[in-house]
């Protein structure tokens, strides 16, 4: 029986058997923040600072678990979106330091809590809060959008769901304890009421990609080790290179970057009954060291000759691709199962980078193109944003882009 037939039986056998004035005065309030009042625990982990040159959450150290969220604007009034980012980045600045929001969960008896309250005596958990603008931003709003902020073409395979694609805004909220990041996107969706509302959100556990090569390399949910080459965070020459927005791009965005997130559905069971070599000859390294073909040790050097010609590493390498590189953020996820017995399971691919047109367009392209693993997998969800450089002390985040 061929490769192709055998995979088309048992494709076949998995599914066989297989209000806008209360809220106003809620932004106002929230936005004018009395003095810190801290959680009962201490933090058991350092708290990342929110205040940086760069926004945390894109070359900090990736935590376990992720709630992304991509938000649509329910008003074309710059002002009130001004009032919003700034309650959210007050907000943001507590929640991240493992501070309560405003009052706290405590307060007038007939008025909600400024909190929420299910993060009350959890530590920080290295909570980082990450922003992006998508294309509609701009326009519902009539901002100039910078140059590179364009809707990603159409790549063949993609069947991309309107439902969780798009966006105004987004929110990256990463932790290493799921409910202090679920508590993050929570309170920013109760404080935008009346200004913003959830499009779509996906919550990500067992981060798929490493800023710090000297740590483990992380596997997805294929088996395999996943970002063994991707940018460290400490590599400020590669990071101003790939990853920062420069002097080409808007002042607002400079120390920022481009955003592409990608839901990526894993055919879970036909994997599953793949030989092992063959799952390797389709990434171009072993599964249990992750090494790549022609070597022994998973870092070692990629040596493309020695990898079959269509291999995914080999063909995402920037080898291949005149020195293309992005700085991959991804998570794995499950969404329980469709309907027919397989799972709802895959990659949330984040991918940030100075330029999509030099970045994950090129790469995709390649990938879309050639790569023996589209046949396990499929594109089903997307977003591009731009997200602008670090928060200063008494500014608020897209305060450049929005005064």
């Amino acid at each position: 029986m061929t490769q192709l037939s055998r995979r088309k039986l048992l494709t076949g056998a998995g599914l066989a058997v297989g209000a806008g004035a209360a809220a106003g005065a809620g932004l106002v309030r929230l936005a004018q923040q009395p003095e810190p009042v801290l959680l009962q625990a201490a933090s058991i982990s350092e708290p990342i600072p929110f205040h940086d040159a760069h926004q945390a959450g894109i070359a900090t150290p990736v935590q376990d678990r992720l709630h992304f969220a991509a938000f649509d604007l329910s008003t074309d009034s710059p002002q009130r979106v001004v009032t919003l980012l700034k309650a959210w980045t007050a907000a943001a600045a507590r929640m991240t330091s493992a501070q309560e929001i405003g009052g706290g969960a405590t307060g007038a008896e007939l008025a909600p809590p400024d909190d929420t309250g299910e993060a009350l005596g959890l530590p920080a958990s290295r909570l980082t809060l990450t922003i992006g603008f998508g294309p509609g931003f701009f326009d519902k709003l009539k901002l100039t959008r910078p140059d590179k902020l364009k809707e990603l073409p159409h790549f063949p395979g993609d069947k991309l769901d309107p439902a969780r694609s798009g966006g105004d805004i987004c929110v990256q909220a990463c932790a290493d304890d799921p409910q202090v990041a679920v508590h993050a996107v929570r309170n920013l969706v109760r404080i935008g009421f009346g200004v913003v509302s959830v499009r779509w959100s996906q919550l990500g556990f067992g981060k798929t990609s490493s800023t710090t090569p000297d740590a483990q390399t992380p596997r997805n949910l294929m088996g395999f080790k996943d970002g063994t080459n991707n940018i460290a965070g400490t590599d400020t020459k590669k990071l101003d290179e790939h990853v920062w927005v420069g002097e080409e791009g808007p002042e607002w965005l400079r120390g920022g970057s481009y955003l592409v997130a990608r839901r990526i559905r894993m055919h879970i069971e036909t994997w599953d009954r793949t030989s092992l070599k063959e799952q390797e000859d389709i990434f171009g390294r072993t599964k249990r060291e992750g090494a790549p073909y022609g070597g022994t040790r998973e870092h070692d050097p990629v040596v493309l000759d020695k990898m079959p010609a269509e291999s995914h590493v080999r063909l995402a390498n920037p080898g291949s691709l005149s020195g293309v590189t992005i700085l991959r953020r991804g998570y794995s996820f499950t969404d329980g199962s469709d309907g027919l017995g397989r799972l709802d399971a895959g990659l949330f691919f984040l991918a940030y980078q100075r330029d999509p047109e030099k970045g994950f367009i090129p790469i995709q392209r390649a990938l879309a193109a050639k790569d023996p693993l589209n046949e396990y997998i499929q594109h089903v969800g997307s977003g591009i944003f731009a997200c602008p450089g670090g928060v200063k002390p008494g500014s608020f985040w897209g305060e450049a882009l929005l005064t």
